[in-house]
């Protein structure tokens, strides 16, 4: 049975809009660390793949690699997939409340400001190149809904759309995106299987879609913005070891009992 790398990027969004470049706001960690992989928690990191060939330098068995990408200070994504739009409408519960409250006594201001809450906007024909407009309410970074004068937005999880590079090019690994169950990931998810037995350094490129919330024809659309990150691997064709003894695999040694009275 193949083994299981997990792979997170994590990306400063906003950073990286201002910048337009993953550069030094892309931040790898793997779970190998135990076994050699270095630069976790940098742009540098190398994931180690432990070799497994036969005599015959024959593979014996591939590695699976299993890429996460997630954004810096977003909603965490074990948080329900429901809880925007629940928090949207718990928005416009309290909006409603806060006119009913008001009755006819209600100020132009007071009234202007519950409209906005609700959402309720004036919508312009879009020109042509406009994207599409957000599908709900926009969350800042606590998790409520935000104004259009919120300092930070929670942005939308970061989708990788690619993965190319030396180590897919000379077929050290297959990279292709599969779908499941997961719901955290809206079951999308990349994975990649790695020829194991072939040593050396082989770095590879992720391509990154991150949005960006602007206005657009007096609405606010998520554009676009494609960028690209490197990491890399390192085939290995150490020899496994006991973690207890430190030694070649084989049976743990066992203490001589002494002799009973």
């Amino acid at each position: 049975m193949a083994q299981q790398h997990g792979i997170i990027v994590l990306i400063d969004v906003d950073n990286a809009l201002r910048s337009r470049s993953l550069d030094g706001n892309a931040y790898w960690f793997d779970n190998m660390r135990f076994l050699g992989s270095t630069g976790e928690g940098t742009r540098n990191l190398v994931t180690i793949v432990p070799g497994a060939y036969f005599l015959d330098g024959s593979q014996a068995t591939e590695q699976v690699l299993n890429w996460l990408p997630a954004a810096l200070g977003a909603i965490p994504p074990t948080v329900p997939r429901n809880y925007l739009a629940e928090q949207a409408r718990q928005s416009d519960r309290e909006a409603l409340a806060g006119l009913a409250d008001l009755g006819g006594d209600a100020g132009s201001g007071d009234l202007e400001r519950l409209r906005e809450q609700v959402g309720r906007r004036a919508r312009r024909p879009r020109g042509r190149g406009s994207r599409s407009v957000t599908t709900g309410k926009v969350l800042d970074v606590t998790g409520q809904v935000a104004g259009a004068d919120a300092a930070a937005y929670n942005y939308p999880t970061p989708v990788i759309t690619d993965i190319t590079g030396p180590a897919v090019s000379e077929k050290i690994m297959y990279p292709a995106q599969y779908a499941s169950p997961d719901m955290v990931y809206d079951g999308w998810y990349w994975a990649a299987t790695v020829d194991t037995s072939r040593p050396g350094v082989y770095p590879y490129t992720m391509h990154v879609q991150l949005h960006e919330l602007v206005e657009r024809d007096a609405e606010l659309v998520w554009e676009s913005v494609d960028l690209t990150c490197e990491s890399a691997l390192k085939v290995t064709n150490d020899p496994k070891r006991n973690a207890f003894t430190g030694a070649g695999v084989g049976p743990l040694p066992v203490p001589a009992v002494p002799p009973g009275p």
